[in-house]
């Protein structure tokens, strides 16, 4: 059932460079979209996140139990489910949008949900003192969220929000199933045009490491910048 066939491989079907040189500028074309969706959507994950995190951490139930409904239902349920369901789904009750926007609310909303999780942490690590000793100095809760809190928790949430961000810059290949044209949708079509997939394949991940590099790099100088004066 589980059986793998193995014929004779040939090494030299692996990866031709210079058709991946050639098809190169037309899979770059997909970057800009991919980086769009990605930000994008974690944009919005971080707006929604945020409230869904105060929400969670409330004690009123009215607000704490559709954002905990919220938070388990995106968490346990696929992106790509989620992304047929906005684009291919939707129209049948008479609402339309652009595959582009599906895929940027489709990860934008997922995403909060982590996001929520992460921020709820953070924030809850925050010890207790800090909360009362903005209460002594006079400050209103969004007062002292905004200028205690948050600094303080934002120090904490960076390293998680980061790889919540890069699994969500690798998960915008998804949008390609919804016809994105992003990285890897291009790359599709270079594979159908050439008649190559693997080489296709291997040169749309190429592009999307160095992508990832650079982010990391980027999340490394952040963490560095809030734990300079610790």
């Amino acid at each position: 059932m589980l059986g793998i066939e193995i014929n004779e491989i040939q090494i030299e079907k692996l990866f031709n460079a210079e058709r991946a040189w050639a098809n190169l500028p037309f899979i770059l074309e997909g970057v800009p979209l991919t980086l769009l969706v990605a930000l994008s959507g974690m944009l919005v994950g971080l707006v929604l996140g945020f409230f869904l995190a105060l929400a969670r951490g409330s004690d009123r139930v009215w607000l704490r139990w559709p954002a905990r409904f919220y938070i388990s239902f995106m968490r346990g349920t696929p992106i790509l489910v989620y992304l047929f369901v906005l684009y291919f789904g939707l129209p049948v009750v008479g609402i339309k949008m652009p595959a582009t926007v599906a895929a940027i609310i489709g990860f934008g909303t997922n995403s909060a949900a982590y996001i929520a999780e992460i921020n709820r942490a953070s924030l809850n690590s925050v010890p207790n003192g800090q909360w009362e000793s903005s209460r002594a100095l006079g400050f209103t809760y969004w007062q002292a969220i905004r200028r205690i809190i948050m600094p303080q928790a934002t120090r904490i949430a960076i390293p998680p929000l980061g790889n919540v961000f890069l699994d969500l810059l690798k998960a915008t290949s998804l949008a390609a199933m919804i016809s994105v044209p992003e990285i890897l949708n291009k790359a599709q079509i270079a594979a159908g045009r050439t008649v190559d997939s693997m080489t296709m394949y291997i040169t749309a991940a190429l592009v999307y490491w160095p992508l990832t590099m650079i982010f990391s790099a980027l999340q490394d100088y952040l963490e560095k910048r809030h734990n300079r004066y610790l």
